[in-house]
């Protein structure tokens, strides 16, 4: 056995095994620019995961490899091949055959040219030999005419059909030769038309648009295209992709300050960075508040405006409570068996009278109590009810808090808009957890409902932002300018538990005097004993408790530790494919898991949290697990790549929920925050450990929240006092 760096051409002659995003397959070398097969010589094998591929390969396609090859030499009867594997490999390209024996072939072979057999190929490279291409690059009535000459209209719809699947692969040996990655080569070849490969031909700085950075792509922009250093094409791509960093960061504006040190990393010239701001300008990349000095991102200016727009229309409409109003109320109340407090009454009523309304508060102060009454005051008086959440987990319990069907935010949005109708000309959409809603949701929200319908927004803007640009509910808090009722008595945990005193003072940013208090426990740990710590506490009470850490690196360390330690014996996933025998050895019987894809069909979100009840292996089943809905659900092979362990989870996938023992790992790092600090304690109901240095704790607890250095213009724009200028 040895391994080179090589390159390989293959005809494909077999794919034995596509299974859990990963393929093999296998085929008979090709020699470079001929038609001629180099039979006996070598075979050659490539695994990779199926989404580093352009296409899914099939039998009868031709392929590039380039990478590691490791080479194996089989001894037959009479005498050794050579078995060539590339593993994993830096390009794997499939092309369309290069020379006119090869494209015969493909077209006679490829089940995606169907009806066409080898006589038709020949033909109709005899007739039109290398300019073939050009006949298939375009379906009109001109080449269509031309190909009657040798193919019926049924041979020839299915010609371009098949070559229209092939066609944007001849880019492929471009890309690969300008070093583009292979995630992103599929994504362009997948998704994207030949219009847009092109583009990038032109201008490889749309690159940065898929996920390369600046820098990468004006390297392949210097040595491949010779673009000029002071090229508008390349200032306005520093400039955007500076643009993007910020955005990227939750801003949704920014300032000369933070712009110009990252435009200098891109550009590392003053004058090309003073350059760059006059091709932004005058492209109308960004608008420029002359007020306050601030730069605006065209795009997130334009999603401000809009939702600023609906928000002020709507709580123009603030005096609704009439008599039927009343009389709903009423009859909702008599539903509950306790009396509810003032503020409570209040945020009802508040609700009722405005078109828009937000129902703020710490975690257990009855938000939901007042919402699912508010709802059914709706619901009185004929309204159409609508009710989101951000998260599968968050939207489960709102379901179970309100007794009304609820979605996700994704699943709204697929369905068609929401707009008043003769039989339904009422309609009232709650967003539940509001504070995890950034602009880019919130735009598609407003854009999706008729201005007509009434918004309730529920949350705690003190909590955690959201993963993208904006702050929203912050925002609607902020501006005073939308109606607010703020809960702040407890109703969820028992007032001995110190979980609302204790959250409270982390909010302000002090560090309580005792660190342990109630039921909250602190346990100071070093960095290197976080780990051990938690794995013990969760063992304590392992039916109750979930461990919160901030970083998927941590999670996954302390996933592997709890499981080690509290189910060392379980049985590990195996199962049967193609013949042989496959492991998930992270995946034992009895663990705890959580799910990292959607699947809706099978009632599976991301976040979904779920116990493995069984790994026993039957046909194209892999297992059970049992949702922490309760219901059973058949282990599949497209659930089988979203599932990880669960025993500890990120808090963005706790956003939204509540556990009766929440153990939070505690580790300094860019997002522990005392947002993160309080939104994580808040997740538990009754007990809570803090596990963590001393010293790190009480750093988390005065540094101010991420979410509050956000640059927003939200706020602003709802104040009526934001007037943009260019």
């Amino acid at each position: 056995m040895n391994s080179t760096i090589h390159s390989d051409q293959l005809r494909v002659t077999s794919i034995p095994y596509k299974a859990l995003g990963f393929i093999i397959f296998s085929g008979v070398p090709i020699e470079r620019d001929s038609y001629k097969i180099n039979d006996g010589k070598y075979y050659i094998t490539i695994k990779s995961k199926l989404e580093l591929l352009p296409v899914e390969p099939s039998i009868g396609q031709y392929w590039r490899v380039e990478g590691t090859r490791a080479i194996e030499e089989i001894e037959l009867d009479n005498y050794v091949m050579q078995q060539h594997t590339y593993t994993s490999p830096s390009n794997t390209i499939c092309t369309l055959p290069e020379t006119g024996e090869q494209l015969i072939r493909f077209i006679a072979k490829e089940k995606d040219f169907k009806g066409i057999g080898e006589s038709k190929a020949r033909a109709l490279w005899q007739l039109f030999g290398n300019k073939l291409h050009e006949r298939l690059q375009k379906d009109n009535t001109k080449n269509r005419a031309e190909l009657r000459q040798v193919l019926s209209v049924e041979s020839i719809n299915s010609l371009y059909l098949g070559y229209s699947k092939y066609k944007n692969l001849a880019h492929c040996n471009w890309m690969s030769e300008c070093k583009i990655p292979s995630s992103i080569q599929q994504r362009l070849l997948k998704f994207h038309d030949e219009d847009t490969v092109i583009s990038i031909r032109k201008n490889p700085y749309l690159l940065i648009g898929f996920g390369m950075s600046f820098n990468e792509v004006d390297e392949l922009a210097q040595t491949k295209f010779e673009v000029d250093l002071k090229s508008p094409l390349r200032l306005s791509a520093a400039l955007e992709f500076s643009i993007s960093v910020e955005v990227s960061r939750g801003h949704t504006f920014t300032t000369l300050q933070r712009l110009k040190p990252l435009l200098m990393k891109c550009l590392k010239s003053g004058e090309l960075v003073s350059l760059a701001f006059q091709v932004g300008y005058s492209s109308v990349q960004y608008l420029l508040n002359s007020d306050s000095g601030t730069y605006h991102p065209t795009a997130q200016l334009l999603m401000e405006s809009v939702v600023a727009k609906r928000f002020l229309l709507l709580a123009t409409n603030n005096n609704l409570y009439s008599d039927t109003a009343r009389q709903a109320n009423q009859l909702a109340l008599r539903e509950l068996s306790y009396e509810l407090t003032h503020k409570q009454n209040e945020a009802i009523t508040t609700s009722l009278s405005n078109a828009i309304s937000c129902i703020t508060g710490g975690a257990g102060t009855g938000k939901t109590t007042v919402l699912r009454t508010v709802l059914k005051s709706y619901r009185e008086m004929d309204f159409e009810l609508h009710a989101v959440a951000l998260s599968g987990r968050a939207a489960m319990r709102l379901y179970e808090s309100i007794g009304f069907k609820t979605l996700t935010i994704a699943a709204f949005l697929r369905k068609d808009p929401v707009t008043p109708s003769f039989n339904k000309p009422n309609h009232v959409l709650v967003i539940d957890e509001a504070s995890m809603i950034d602009l880019p949701t919130m735009y598609r929200l407003v854009t999706h409902v008729h201005p007509s319908v009434r918004l309730i927004f529920t949350g705690d803007p003190d909590q955690l932002p959201p993963i993208g640009c904006g702050k929203v509910l912050a925002d609607l808090v902020d501006s005073k300018c939308i109606a607010n009722t703020r809960l702040d008595i407890v109703k969820r945990q028992e007032c001995s538990s110190g979980i609302p005193e204790y959250s409270s003072l982390i909010n302000q940013g002090v560090v309580p005097k005792k660190l342990s208090s109630g039921k909250i426990y602190f346990h100071n740990t070093p960095d290197k004993q976080l780990k051990n710590v938690c794995a013990e506490l969760y063992q304590q009470s392992p039916g109750n408790s979930r461990v919160i850490a901030p970083t998927t690196a941590l999670v996954d360390d302390i996933n592997k530790w709890i499981q080690n330690s509290l189910n060392p014996n379980g049985q590990a996933m195996q199962f049967f494919m193609h013949g042989e025998v496959y492991f998930r050895g992270d995946l034992r019987e009895g663990d705890e898991v959580l799910f990292t894809q959607n699947n809706y069909e099978r009632g599976i979100q991301n976040g979904t949290l779920a116990t493995l009840t069984s790994v026993d292996s039957t046909g194209n089943e892999y297992g059970e697990v049992q949702l922490d809905t309760g219901e059973f659900v058949s282990i599949t092979q497209d659930l089988l790549d979203s599932m990880m362990l669960g025993y500890c989870i990120t808090l963005h996938k706790a956003q939204g929920s509540q556990f009766p023992r929440v153990i939070v790992a505690l580790q300094k790092g860019r997002i522990t925050d005392r947002a993160w600090l309080y939104t994580a304690i808040t997740r538990a109901e009754h007990e809570v450990h803090i596990v963590g240095d001393e010293s790190d704790f009480a750093e988390v607890v005065k540094t101010i929240s991420n979410s509050r250095r956000r640059n927003s213009y939200l706020n602003k724009l709802l104040t009526c006092t934001g007037i943009i200028t260019k």
